[in-house]
């Protein structure tokens, strides 16, 4: 398989993982596939790009610099994309198990889970402002 191949397969297996979190979140299904199937088998191919690709020369995590090196090589540029999926959905999934848990109502979770699908760290802080929001105002619990 080729890397545009596994980027397409990656990018698709998600689509329905995030349809469930905004259609169907407080189904049983929803967590173990949101949570924990997807996001693993994710973790697995990042996994496998990472042994089995080398880091190119010059390519590393302590520079802008080496970043955008180690990133030149296609497969680790897709590994790096894979990462993003994972966390994403990760992170979307927690949303949602954690306004359930608040009672946070669901419509005002959908907005954060698309802007975490779109733009990750840009609904994730929309979400923690929704949460702050109705948290103040929720009586307290005993």
């Amino acid at each position: 398989m080729n890397a545009s191949k596994l980027f397409e397969l990656c990018s698709t297996l998600v689509m329905p993982a995030w349809l469930l979190l905004i259609v169907l979140p407080r189904a049983k299904w929803t967590r173990i596939i949101a949570a924990y199937a997807v996001p693993s088998a994710l973790a697995l191919v990042y996994l496998t790009l990472l042994a089995t690709n080398r880091f190119p020369e010059g390519g590393g995590f302590s520079s802008l610099a080496q970043v955008e090196r180690l990133f030149s090589s296609e497969w680790l540029l897709l590994a790096g994309w894979i990462h993003y999926l994972a966390f994403d959905l990760f992170v979307g999934a927690w949303e949602v198990r954690d306004a359930a848990r608040l009672g946070i109502p669901h419509g005002y979770v959908i907005p954060c889970l698309i802007l975490t699908f779109l733009l990750g760290p840009i609904g994730l802080l929309l979400y923690f402002f929704i949460r702050a929001a109705v948290v103040r105002r929720a009586p307290a619990r005993a």
